[in-house]
């Protein structure tokens, strides 16, 4: 039996477990990314391990976060990311040369490695045949110390397309019709390759697209084969000596296939607030639209934004909408620049906002109270953009183009003609924003500076026999790291002053929870389907940790979020009959005993001390991670492993 390509690239990087669904498997990692507002933890987590320097192919940090440098906050942790990478052997891609994951895709991303990045939307490397994983920051410390990479060996599903997309219908509603089939937790615990001959009619910024989209089904990551679409995009960055074809063996076999005819697709758009929240977008016509977001990480490349200049070109944005354009990278800005593309986009009455996250994260340019906003981002979880009653859809380029100038959502197909455009034979390279780290002798020299706002990781300790703690806060399905710990230009800049982030922690949910769990010393979380689902930012476990919470107790887990608790040394539990959740309030003290025998067993018993009634959990954990949990976390057991 033939292999996937997945499986083709896990076999070749395999070294520790067997590959078989749903065992612990431990992986070579080629490649490292960090971006600013994971990274600064991420590397006092490498510093705390005592390495002098990286051991991986190539990483590189990204400053792309957290770039509103309205204090010294992110000045600071900027500075101090960028001495760290000289010392310690990681490039460092200056502020404003663009998203991680449209830079690392043009000029790092290589077919058949393997990629880990402190950020969920990681898998966009996917687009290129690149096996890559959004990982929590101490996972991504660990890796560039040369370590292994730990994942449970996804399930494969095979997506395959066919035919070819109708003028205005984009990669972008492909990526929507998958999350309308499968939901935001239907790709848990699976890799989603794409396959068929409807890929042959997409371009690698069109592939990427959808790969980084793959995040919000949950999946583990997604991959397209490597083959001459991706030669021709290599070779336009200068880089045909990267290309390597790698595809799925024809008789490979897939856990489940679903079949996705391009051209029966038309304009979606997803509704708030959730990502699979999907409608045509036609349904929704007539709707008044107060602002348009154009770029991310997900539609903010070269072939996207040149869609977006033509189709304003000669016209005037609708009076009453407020428009932003942010490229993906300096190589998307230069080049808009130079072919008059960008005189177009910003003749139009358009922002241009720097090559940067910005308003995806909440950093910048938040709606008005209760405004309707349309973004070609891949996330609309409530509140993230920054205003809590804003109405946030997501939609295409193409869409939020139409809307722009209508100030309504509109179906584009409406607008007439669609305008051709395709990627130049030739990208305009220049690195010199990319900044190359020190050799080991001059690093020797090198002093990494830290400002006042960088604390220390949170202290842990070695799990307890028995815990007893007050259930401090129950919720509900879908929990995402946003709602345990929010984005934003308010709050991000402390992303590496923990005791300070602490205060905002549920704040979506419950403002008196930090409050009450401080009080508290040690509690206990519960929720419902997919808990921790969206970012990877290990804050959303770090900042529970610094206040006390122990276990979290859930019906599922999405995997990042289940792997940082476990790496913070809290316990990630589930319910051995998922209606035993109704059996437990806010407030309720809560027991589990004999917690060493039941994590070998698999099977932990909480009591409920208030209505004695006794709770039957589970823990399916690896042997390694029980050791992680034991020490206390994960930084604790690589130290002792050391």
């Amino acid at each position: 039996m033939g292999l996937t390509l997945a499986q083709k690239i896990i076999k070749n990087h395999l070294v520790g477990g067997t590959m078989k669904a749903g065992e612990e498997i431990a992986l070579k990692i080629d490649q490292t990314l960090t971006q600013d507002a994971t990274g600064t933890m991420a590397y006092l987590e490498f510093e705390a391990m005592g390495i002098d320097r990286v051991r991986t192919e190539k990483s590189v940090a990204y400053i792309d976060h957290n770039t509103l440098q309205s204090g010294f906050e992110n000045a600071d942790d900027h500075r101090y990311i960028q001495t760290v990478a000289k010392k310690h052997g990681i490039y460092f891609s200056r502020p404003g040369n663009g998203i991680c994951h449209q830079v690392h895709l043009e000029r790092f991303g290589v077919p058949g490695k393997t990629l880990i990045g402190s950020d969920s939307h990681t898998p966009t490397g996917g687009g290129i045949g690149m096996l890559a994983f959004g990982a929590g920051g101490l996972d991504v410390a660990v890796a560039m110390g040369g370590g292994a990479y730990y994942i449970t060996m996804p399930r494969m599903i095979r997506v395959n397309l066919t035919g070819k997309l109708n003028p205005f219908v984009t990669a972008k509603d492909v990526s929507l019709e998958i999350l309308r089939i499968l939901s935001v937790k239907g790709g848990v615990g699976s890799i989603i390759e794409w396959g068929g001959e409807g890929i042959k009619t997409l371009s690698v910024p069109e592939r990427a697209t959808i790969t980084n989209m793959g995040t919000e089904l949950g999946a583990t990551t997604s991959i397209f084969p490597s083959d001459e679409i991706t030669k021709a995009f290599l070779k336009a960055q200068g880089r045909e000596k990267d290309y390597q074809p790698i595809s799925a063996d024809p008789d490979a076999m897939y856990d489940r296939v679903i079949e996705i005819d391009l051209s029966a697709l038309k304009p979606l758009i997803a509704c708030p607030h959730m990502p699979d929240n999907v409608v045509t977008v036609e349904s929704l016509k007539g709707t008044k639209v107060d602002q348009v977001c154009i770029g991310s990480c997900t539609n903010s490349s070269l072939l996207d934004l040149l869609k977006v200049a033509a189709m304003l070109k000669g016209k005037t944005v609708a009076p009453s909408v407020s428009v932003s354009v942010s490229p993906g990278s300096r190589q998307v800005l230069s080049m808009l620049a130079d072919c008059g593309a960008l005189s177009d986009i910003l003749a139009s009455g358009a922002r241009l906002l720097e090559c940067a996250c910005g308003p995806c994260i909440g950093m910048g340019f938040s709606p008005n109270s209760g405004g309707v906003s349309l973004r070609t981002f891949n996330r609309n979880f409530e509140g993230r953009s920054g205003t809590r009653d804003a109405k946030v859809y997501l939609v295409s380029p193409e869409t939020a183009v139409a809307a722009a100038l209508t100030g309504e959502i509109t179906d584009p197909r409406l607008l007439g003609e669609a305008p051709v455009v395709s990627l130049p034979e030739q990208f305009r390279i220049d690195d010199s924003a990319v900044l190359a780290p020190a050799t080991p002798e001059e690093a020797k020299t090198v002093e990494v500076l830290r400002g006042p706002n960088i604390k220390e990781f949170p202290k842990t300790k070695p799990l307890d026999e028995s815990i007893s703690a007050e259930l401090t806060l129950k919720v509900g399905d879908n929990i995402t790291t946003d709602h345990i710990m929010p984005a934003g230009s308010k709050i991000l800049p402390y992303r590496s002053n923990i005791p300070y982030l602490s205060k905002f922690c549920f704040a979506v949910c419950d403002e008196s929870f930090a409050e009450r769990s401080k009080a508290a010393g040690n509690g206990f979380v519960v929720g419902g389907e997919n808990y921790g689902q969206g970012s990877s930012r290990e804050h959303a476990a770090l900042v529970p940790l610094y206040l006390g919470v122990r276990a979290v107790i859930a019906k599922s887990f999405a995997r990042i979020h289940a792997a940082n608790l476990i790496n913070a040394g809290i316990l990630p539990l589930t319910f051995s009959n998922p209606a035993d959740y109704d059996k437990l309030n806010q407030g309720d003290c809560l027991t589990l005993n004999d917690l060493k025998k039941g994590m070998k067993e698999g099977k932990i018993m909480l009591t409920n001390e208030k209505t004695g009634e006794t709770i039957p959990l589970v823990c399916s954990y690896t042997d390694r991670q029980r050791e992680i949990l034991l020490a206390g976390g994960l930084l604790a057991y690589t130290k002792a492993s050391n």
